[in-house]
């Protein structure tokens, strides 16, 4: 038996592939095209609301506590920096925290902290001054800055970014261009992509001096050949995107 389709279903199925994204074919993952090679870091980003009245007494035992494990050379992990929201989410902390060796350095700090009896009670007290908490387990892009320790005072801004499904390599080609447009102020601290958590997550971390700074060097860049365009290509790969700004806790190496 033969079959062929209408014309008219024909008709349809052309109209149909003119609004189909296209995607092309992977022949790697995502991390292994994107991330850097030259180093095996993973870092985990955690969200904690805290209860309004619990605030000063969260940052208290974060100042006491998260310090000696960043120091502590038992631990293969590293305090990129610590914050408090100042615009967007209110009550919140942010803690920004690198892992060298990946996976299974991320594993000896939780098998060691748990034998860590200051940190277990740690653990007790805050989980009594939280609304709710959440983290993503993420790598970073091979052309941003490596987040290394800064003097301040600075505020931080965290651009996220829900980009559609399928869409990170472009994200990343494109940004690897745009981020040249945004290195003259020393603005830049991090960029990072989500491997576990909320998937298809990318975070941009900024420096200024306040905000007024902040307004006067991201319309500097519109005045750069070339980034109108970049940005006109990469707002249709978005589905959602937030910023926090936020201010460091004294014993953040990021100020």
């Amino acid at each position: 038996t033969v079959t062929s389709s209408s014309p008219r279903a024909r008709e349809d199925s052309w109209l149909k592939s003119l609004f189909v994204r296209k995607v092309d074919p992977r022949k790697d993952a995502h991390s292994n095209l994107l991330a850097k090679k030259e180093t095996s870091s993973l870092y985990k980003l955690q969200f904690h609301n805290v209860k309004p009245e619990c605030l000063d007494a969260y940052n208290k035992i974060c100042q006491e506590v998260l310090p000696k494990i960043h120091e502590g050379k038992q631990y293969p992990c590293t305090l990129v920096g610590t914050w408090n929201t100042w615009y967007g989410e209110q009550d919140q902390a942010v803690h920004l925290w690198r892992y060298e060796g990946g996976y299974p350095a991320l594993t000896e700090v939780m098998n060691k902290l748990k034998e860590n009896q200051e940190f277990v009670n740690f653990r007790k007290a805050r989980s009594d001054m939280l609304l709710s908490r959440k983290n993503q387990l993420l790598l970073e892009f091979s052309f941003w800055n490596e987040p290394v320790p800064r003097s301040g005072p600075n505020i931080y801004e965290l651009r996220s970014y829900q980009l559609r499904p399928g869409t990170m390599i472009e994200w990343g080609n494109y940004w690897a261009r745009a981020i040249r447009f945004r290195q003259d102020s020393n603005e830049a601290v991090g960029g990072f992509f989500s491997q576990i958590g909320q998937l298809y997550m990318v975070h941009h971390l900024w420096a200024y001096k306040d905000l007024q700074t902040r307004e006067d060097i991201r319309s500097a860049a519109w005045q750069k050949h070339g980034w109108e365009e970049l940005v006109y290509y990469t707002v249709p790969l978005i589905q959602e995107m937030e910023s926090r700004i936020m201010i460091p806790l004294k014993t953040s190496p990021l100020q």
